[in-house]
């Protein structure tokens, strides 16, 4: 040993600041600087008598500042400081492993973070509060990669009243146990998000196939043949995808060093991320394979139309299935138009009903990891990154309803108009059309709770989570049949505004 600070007075205790109850460790020290473990100051100054320090991520979490005032139980301080340590592991982790902690009076509740006072402010909160004391003792190593077999021996052969040992590589574990959190979160939200971008460029793929059959018509009618148009769609969206490519990794670079930064507890910053030729070759690799496999078949299909259907943009022969038509001959007029209407595209219901389960499982996920057992939170960081996920996930979900609303609406156009000349009502159509979308939605909203608890079990291995309550889930899939029926009556509404005579003049004689 060649150095060492201490034993400096811990207890552990409630506080309230304002309206909030927390918990905290504190730690009483000296006003001179420690020959080790001496806090890095961000923000104010150091102990004084009546003023205490906040550890930066726990000050962050619960939106402490300089000159607020915290109260143990009749004793008050001012916080004087904020500041950095690396004897400690970063909040939310400071209680994270049994050794040094003793969590009474109901700390144990909530998660604590560290407070630095002077030693004879921490015996007034240990005379106010009866809280538990206790003493930390920091020591330097000649040595310091011996750190961790030094503290195993001690501990092996300690008698229950010895003090126990943390080693500089276990408090290392713990801090990168936070970053751990945030990294898994971004890694399975990313292959969500990543599913649920491709769903959404199919069905905006067939969105504007659905809109270029007039198109097809005038190439093929000059002299274009089958393969020409094909290859045409496809070169358009996959110039659309490589473009979309270079702006992602362009806003990729800039929000990564917001999204992945080490918080407030750890010094440093996240930097921009390198383009590597690996790296941009294979987001360019991805865009194209996306881009071919979404534009592959409707452009296949449209280059196979005859000129003169693909010039009337008439409408498609429709499917007609014994035992669809059957069921829905019995249901309301509303119900039996969007039922038919939306069978016809098998397809497209089952990207929709894949869209809503994969945003339902992130939901499900992030709700898990915000909803820590025993009520210990998980910190900003995960909170931020699942915030992060959840609002992008909504977003994608939220475009592919309405895209595929509006696709279903444009491509079934003939036959609603078809339906409002035999006396159907617009509020008719766009109702039949809405509830008939709310089944898929009810069916991946089912589909999604069961795939998001599947992947809770992930999370549930590192003890951080728990899964969301029978209520919660109820309320997602309330809310996802409440958001996609608002989002589909917006563009059905719209398209059945159209007149009938515009419609139906351009059907084929």
């Amino acid at each position: 040993m060649v150095a060492h600070s201490g034993p400096f007075p811990v207890t552990w205790t409630l506080f309230q600041t304002g309206h909030t109850t927390a918990g905290a460790e504190i730690e009483g020290r000296d006003s001179a600087p420690s020959a080790v473990d001496q806090p890095k100051l961000l923000q104010g100054t150091w102990v004084q008598p009546g003023g205490a320090v906040v550890e930066a991520a726990y000050a962050n979490a619960l939106g402490l500042h300089v000159g607020d005032q915290l109260t143990f139980d009749g004793v008050s301080l001012h916080i004087v400081g904020t500041a950095v340590t690396a004897a400690i592991p970063s909040y939310p982790d400071v209680c994270s492993r049994a050794e040094g902690c003793f969590l009474a009076n109901g700390v144990s509740a909530d998660n604590p973070g560290l407070i630095w006072t002077t030693q004879p402010d921490v015996g007034r909160i240990v005379a106010a509060t009866s809280g538990p004391e206790a003493y930390f003792l920091n020591l330097k190593l000649d040595d310091p990669a011996t750190a961790g077999a030094f503290a195993d021996r001690h501990n092996a052969n300690a008698a229950p009243t010895d003090p126990s040992l943390i080693s500089w590589q276990q408090i290392r574990d713990g801090d990168t146990q936070t970053l751990a959190k945030v990294q898994t979160i971004l890694t399975a939200g990313s292959w969500l998000l990543a599913l649920l971008a491709t769903a959404s460029v199919i069905v905006l793929v067939g969105g504007r196939m659905a809109d270029q059959t007039r198109r097809v018509g005038l190439l093929k009618a000059v002299g274009g043949t089958p393969r020409f148009v094909a290859v045409a769609l496809l070169v358009e969206h996959i110039l659309i995808g490589l473009c979309a490519a270079g702006v992602g990794l362009l806003a990729g670079r800039l929000a990564a060093p917001l999204i992945d930064g080490p918080g407030a507890g750890l010094l440093g910053a996240a930097s921009a991320p390198a383009f590597s030729a690996t790296t941009v070759g294979l987001v360019l690799a991805l865009a194209l394979g996306v881009a071919i496999a979404a534009t592959f078949v409707p452009a296949i299909r449209a280059a196979r139309q005859s000129t003169v259907t693909a010039l009337n943009d008439s409408a498609r022969t429709p499917r007609r299935r014994a035992a669809l038509i059957r069921f829905s001959a019995r249901l309301p007029a509303p119900l039996l138009l969007g039922t038919r209407l939306t069978a016809r595209r098998p397809r497209r219901l089952l990207l929709a009903v894949f869209s809503i389960a994969v945003t339902t499982s992130g939901l499900v996920v992030a709700l898990s990891l915000r909803a820590p057992s025993a009520g210990w939170p998980t910190g900003p960081r995960v909170t931020q990154a699942t915030t992060i996920i959840s609002l992008v996930l909504i977003a994608l979900a939220a475009v592919n309803a309405v895209v595929i609303a509006w696709t279903t609406a444009l491509e079934t156009r003939h036959s609603a108009a078809l339906a409002r000349a035999l006396g159907s009502t617009p509020r008719q159509i766009t109702a039949g059309l809405c509830v008939a979308q709310l089944l898929p939605a009810l069916l991946g909203a089912l589909l999604g709770i069961l795939g998001g608890i599947a992947v809770y079990h992930g999370p549930k291995a590192g003890g951080t989570a728990t899964p969301p309550s029978a209520l919660w889930l109820a309320t997602i899939v309330v809310m996802t049949l409440i958001a996609i029926g608002g989002l589909t009556a917006i563009p059905t509404r719209i398209a059945a505004r159209r007149p009938i005579v515009e419609t139906l003049q351009t059907e084929s004689a």
